[in-house]
């Protein structure tokens, strides 16, 4: 079969469109024909091994180059055959799941244990499923389960229009929610379509500094410290961080936005109040999955994606994500 396979740490071209062995199934494990795989972040930062203190310190990343070679976490696809022990699903379901740390979507077939998919929601295509689970469930849980967010609650979203960001501002419009959405001129058709009550133009307005405050802070893009964020929330708020930016000429940082998300971790086990909230590990779960899949059914969610590529074209997919600030998600189709 055809994969997206990688040796090294390096730009878009270590990343080769190969021949690979395809997978067999463990007993707790499904074989799934991907039609679909979505980019993350994550993909350009494993690609490029930064920053360099996940090399040391993240499971499946290596000093040289990462321990998974294929590429990947995000899949749509059709079930093939089923391990012994997999009851859940059949030959010929349709799932969608994230792999998170055991990659390898970026491939015609792939293997996932059972817990880690969930049957596709209905009425959306492979694209838009594939564009759901890891950008979806970073919101999620960032906004109910970090943040708290309840009805009436004032929430900004740092990074609006971006690929977790229009998945926040639709699902904190659910949990009842005002929602602020900062973007870019270009995007503020985009973010106002998902549901978002006020727009912030980043290239005007600071966010910091417009003297309102809120319940909650998503930031999603990290290029603010947290004295600043700090003074944009009220005396009870709560900043949510999740995410970074990209590292100035593609050299790989030593700490990069781990170094925002340390002071985090820490500051929120100062004091009387914890008004920090970072993302430790989020595993992959079929309850998250299960929660979305209700919410883009009942039309409460949509999935929103920015382009489409086909499976030989990973590495210009990641090298758009990673530099020109894609709005919502990228994908990648095997139909393309």
């Amino acid at each position: 079969m055809k994969a997206i396979v990688q040796d090294r740490y390096g730009p878009p071209d270590v990343l080769q469109f190969t021949d690979v062995d395809e997978p067999v199934p463990a007993d707790n494990e499904v074989l799934v024909r991907v039609h679909a795989a979505a980019v993350n972040a994550r993909d350009w930062h494993i690609m490029r091994g930064d920053p360099y203190l996940a090399r040391l310190v993240a499971p499946t990343w290596g000093t040289a180059g990462p321990k998974r070679k294929i590429r990947g976490s995000d899949f749509a696809g059709r079930v093939e055959a089923v391990g012994r022990a997999v009851h859940r699903f059949h030959p010929g379901d349709e799932v969608y799941g994230d792999l998170r740390e055991l990659d390898g979507a970026f491939a015609e077939y792939l293997c996932v244990p059972d817990d880690f998919a969930e049957l596709k929601p209905a009425d959306i295509s492979f694209e838009q499923a594939a564009a759901v689970p890891l950008a979806a469930s970073t919101a999620l849980v960032g906004l109910q389960e970090l943040g708290d967010v309840r009805t009436e609650h004032l929430v900004l979203v740092n990074g609006a229009s971006g690929g977790v960001g229009t998945f926040a501002v639709q699902i904190a419009k659910w949990l009842g929610a005002e929602v602020t959405g900062v973007c870019s001129t270009r995007n503020i058709d985009l973010v106002q379509s998902l549901g978002a009550d006020h727009i912030l133009d980043y290239t005007v307005d600071d966010f910091t500094r417009t003297g309102q405050r809120y319940d909650i802070v998503f930031d999603l893009v990290g290029n603010r410290s947290l004295t600043e964020l700090r003074r944009a929330l009220t005396p009870t708020g709560t900043v949510v961080l999740s995410g970074g930016g990209v590292a100035a000429n593609g050299r790989p940082r030593v700490v990069g936005p781990m170094a925002l998300a340390i002071s985090g971790l820490v500051l929120s086990r100062i004091g009387r109040r914890h008004w920090v909230r970072t993302f430790t590990k989020i595993p992959p779960s079929r309850d998250h999955l299960a929660t979305l899949r209700n919410l883009i059914e009942s039309g409460n969610v949509a999935p929103v994606i920015d382009r489409t590529y086909p499976l030989s074209a990973v590495p210009d997919a990641i090298r758009y994500v990673e530099v020109d600030h894609a709005r919502a998600k990228v994908v990648i189709s095997m139909a393309a």
